[in-house]
């Protein structure tokens, strides 16, 4: 059986089949226990859901306000009510899941097995690089006498913010990438020792884009690594963002963002010069590139150092050879701090 925390603390995971996705993520954030239980309306579990199956029905298309019907695992595995703890740990990391419902004949849930904490609380040894060395051109003479990175949101520097966001997660070591007014990042942080953090800098002489001062990394991670812009504040979980990279078997993995985008005009559909029917105002959704990327070591091969490049190519570059590249849906709050218009309009992620 459960220990007496999984006992009790399994009933705040549970959510009924009629649930939407926006009550599903809401649920995963305030549990913290990595799974939902669905439970249908006769009392019995009709299955469960993790982050990774709402992030692939964002990906289909789906949005906050769909139902959860369509991506709940319905044949998910269980332990029965006699199994030992033992054993049920032993089934949880020979199938590489964290979480296993305990159900009695009828299958009604009555605990819950945990194969570890809550991530937030576990130490990882990946590194995260911070791209802090543009320009910030868009921003004006905001950037002129100070980087982008320290310019504050809610009296913080934004790179402040995403740094201490990925230490609450378990992420101790950092590379900041310098170029404009480095020095004053480099003065302002230090060794990050401040913030009880171990923090190390790529300077470059040149700007080399969003990707290109990953070629001066010394010595090169040895496993998995964070990527992000220096602009970039998000409620993202970037542990769990690690865990589907591995789980995934990809070479590179890119956030994304849903953006949608309201054509100003009816659009007229047309075959040859015959009108065939109308759009009004369509609504046109594709996913962007969010500045957040998880990457395996080997995928360093594909830069040569000093090298001007921008992320996306190094994508391009894995994919043409061979590499699998994939793309982690974002549901978290998140914003590009990119326009004045920017600052002041949007508090940092909690």
């Amino acid at each position: 059986m459960a220990d007496s925390e999984e006992q009790t603390g399994w009933r705040k995971a549970t959510l009924p089949v009629k649930a939407t996705l926006g009550e599903a993520v809401r649920n995963l954030t305030e549990s913290a226990l990595q799974i939902i239980l669905v439970i249908s309306p006769d009392g019995s579990l009709a299955g469960t859901i993790t982050d990774g199956d709402i992030r692939r029905g964002l990906l289909r298309g789906l949005d906050m306000q769909s139902p959860i019907d369509s991506v709940v695992k319905r044949a998910a595995m269980v332990a029965p009510l006699e199994m030992s703890r033992e054993s049920a740990l032993k089934l949880m990391q020979t199938n590489r899941i964290m979480a296993l419902p305990i159900v009695d004949e009828r299958r009604h849930l009555v605990g819950l097995h945990l194969l570890r904490g809550s991530p937030a609380s576990s130490q990882r040894p990946n590194t995260m690089v911070i791209m802090a060395g543009g320009k910030g051109t868009r921003l004006g003479d905001r950037t002129s006498q100070c980087p982008k990175p320290l310019l504050k949101v809610n009296d913080k520097p934004m790179l402040e913010h995403i740094i201490e966001r990925a230490r609450s997660q378990g992420l101790s070591r950092f590379v900041i990438s310098l170029n404009h007014l480095g020095h004053m990042i480099e003065a302002h942080f230090g060794d990050g020792g401040r913030w009880n953090v171990q923090i190390e800098y790529l300077r470059e002489e040149q700007p080399l884009g969003t990707a290109g001062a990953l070629s001066l990394l010394r010595p090169r991670p040895t496993g998995p690594f964070l990527v992000t812009n220096g602009d970039v504040i998000t409620d993202i979980d970037y542990g769990e963002m690690l865990d589907f990279h591995t789980r995934s078997g990809a070479a590179a993995t890119m956030a994304v963002r849903l953006h949608e985008w309201q054509h100003p005009f009816g659009v007229v559909l047309t075959r040859g010069l015959d009108i065939v029917g109308f759009d009004e105002k369509p609504v046109s959704r594709t996913h962007v590139n969010a500045g957040i990327y998880a990457l395996n070591p080997d995928a360093l091969e594909c830069l040569s150092e000093g090298e001007h490049c921008h992320m996306p190519a190094v994508f391009e570059r894995l994919k043409d050879a061979g590499s699998r590249t994939i793309v982690y849906p974002m549901h978290e709050a998140w914003v590009d701090f990119g326009r004045p218009e920017d600052f002041g309009a949007h508090r940092p992620a909690g």
